[in-house]
């Protein structure tokens, strides 16, 4: 996908002074900066075409990368991370020579690269693929058995990226525009489930199978994914906003009959999403749930799910209200990626809020959808005790570095703060669908976001960004009470920081927009009293 931004700026890392004591190594930038040999080409498509032997853990294949020349150049660079191997490299039919820095290669080009023109490279790798110890945290391949001790056998690789197991190029910046096709040969008695659709199936005189599987929208590169076993399917059709959807799903033969019945959630969370987010953005894709051997992912069109068909994040309510366990934590979550993370995805990792933000307030606006405004509420303040505050959100751009873990739970406390600040849930319904709409199949830096949401909403909120997304400074609203006079004011936050704010006076509800400054509210009563309406991620002290 053609990015609007080839370089990123670093946005208020004067904010961000814990990041300045990290050191970043040579392979960090080639990994997560546009260079040179990155930026004078426009991804079009990949041709993935690789054959699994679970007995040796091994894999071999090709990718075919289809290509626009932007800028006149002849090196290109291409990611495979170690231990694998590129053997050979093919333009045209000639062979092409490459040199390796760490998990970056450089091909050289002999043919002229001619702005306009469209052009292909074959890239053959092989070898061992990292092995994931901790699925999804840590990438790579999972070899497992399942309960008949048939392989089962996934791919995930977010955050340590794509190439640790094809080579491509890595940053998220660009994505394919005409898409993938995706080309697995798996052991033999075994399915392959990859993104997309299933357009055909080959047989081997070997006594294997392969598994084509295209996928036509732009793909970001995590998201593209293998999943091995020998799985049972079932469908069925959801009438969505844009028409008719295929909802296909894959799981082990003896967890069927769990499955088909845990994923009628599947149905019920398409139009909870759909309302509050616009059209599922993937219909010609279609949407699939797939069992592996981990917890799950957000793989585009090829969820993955492992969470034993339970409510809950493998059972438990990660908000302790009791509301976390009237739905399936990684069928909500997972799938809520499909509109944060897949449609709208970040250009640089260190956005990653962007994605982890809104899909973990997406669950609360499932449970507002389906059980009520309170419910959703409740959720949403309770998730809030699983914020550390231990580093800002944002990361560090161009060296492939995320911020904090508060990108899930304090970034959905902002956006449901946001919320009360709009107090107009139909404008804030709206905002989220136009995002979706205005960003469709793009990749987005936080400062658009930003930028985007201060404009729909008349606001400015470059204080409020930069509070909650750049420090760890949690607002507070310092007041105190003299005779019939209430004082207040924030305090711990950024210069210029100024918000409405709903608050309760004498119990009656009041809005405010505390600054720096101190305020006041005369009232009636000797003995005032004032509250701060819990939805806001606030905090208040009385000064005596």
């Amino acid at each position: 996908m053609k990015s609007q931004f080839f370089f990123i700026a670093i946005v208020s890392i004067f904010l961000q002074t814990d990041l300045c004591a990290q050191t970043f190594t040579h392979q960090d930038t080639l990994r997560g900066s546009i260079t040179k040999e990155r930026v004078w080409w426009n991804l079009l498509h990949y041709d993935l075409n690789v054959k699994v032997d679970d007995q040796e853990k091994y894999i071999s294949g090709s990718n075919t990368i289809k290509y626009e020349v932007m800028e006149k150049y002849n090196l290109m660079q291409i990611d495979l991370q170690e231990p694998l191997e590129i053997n050979k490299v093919v333009q045209d039919g000639k062979k092409l020579s490459f040199k390796r820095k760490g998990n970056a290669f450089f091909i050289k080009l002999i043919k002229e690269q001619i702005i306009g023109k469209k052009n292909e490279i074959t890239i053959s790798f092989q070898g061992k693929p990292i092995e994931s110890l901790n699925p999804p945290w840590s990438g790579g391949f999972t070899w497992k058995k399942d309960e008949t001790n048939k392989s089962f056998i996934a791919t995930s690789c977010q955050g340590i990226g794509a190439s640790i197991w094809w080579p491509c190029k890595d940053h998220m910046y660009d994505e394919p525009e005409e898409g993938a096709d995706i080309v697995i040969t798996p052991p033999k008695g075994l399915m392959n489930v990859s993104n997309g659709r299933l357009i055909k199936t080959l047989e081997n005189k070997d006594g294997t199978k392969t598994y084509h599987w295209k996928v036509v929208n732009p793909i970001n590169n995590y998201g593209i994914n293998i999943n091995i076993a020998d799985f049972s399917h079932f469908s069925e059709k959801y009438q969505g906003e844009k028409g008719v959807l295929t909802c296909d799903y894959y799981v082990l033969p003896y967890n069927l009959t769990k499955a088909k019945d845990q994923f009628k959630q599947v149905p019920k969370m398409l139009e909870a999403f759909e309302y509050w987010f616009g059209p599922y953005p993937f219909y010609m894709d279609g949407y699939k749930l797939v069992e592996v051997p981990y917890l799950g992912m957000e793989h585009q069109s090829s969820i993955t799910y492992g969470n034993k068909f339970e409510n809950g994040y493998l059972g438990r309510d990660l908000s302790g209200t009791g509301f976390g366990l009237k739905f399936d934590f990684i069928i909500i979550h997972e799938s809520g990626h499909e509109w944060f993370a897949n449609n709208i995805t970040d250009v640089d990792i260190a956005d990653m809020w962007i994605h982890e933000g809104f899909t973990t307030y997406s669950e609360a606006l499932y449970l507002d959808y389906h059980f009520g405004k309170e419910a959703g509420n409740a959720y949403a303040i309770g998730i809030r005790k699983n914020i550390k505050n231990d580093k800002p959100i944002i990361g560090k751009y161009n060296v492939n570095n995320t911020g904090s873990g508060d990108m899930y739970p304090k970034a959905a406390a902002m956006i449901h703060t946001l919320r009360q600040m709009i107090n107009d849930d139909e404008k804030f319904r709206q905002i989220l669908r136009r995002m979706n709409e205005d960003f469709y199949h793009q990749t987005v830096t936080s400062q658009q976001i930003e930028d985007y949401i201060s404009k729909e909403t008349a606001m400015d909120l470059d204080a409020f960004f930069n509070q909650y997304l750049r420090t760890v400074k949690i607002p507070v609203l310092e007041y105190k009470i003299e005779n019939k006079v209430i004082k207040y004011r924030f305090i711990n936050t950024l210069k210029n920081f100024e918000i409405p704010v709903k608050v309760y006076v004498n119990n009656k509800e009041k809005w405010i927009k505390p600054n720096s400054e101190w305020q006041k509210i005369k009232t009636s009563i000797s003995n005032s009293t004032i509250r701060i309406d819990q939805n806001y991620y606030i905090e208040s002290s009385r000064k005596e």
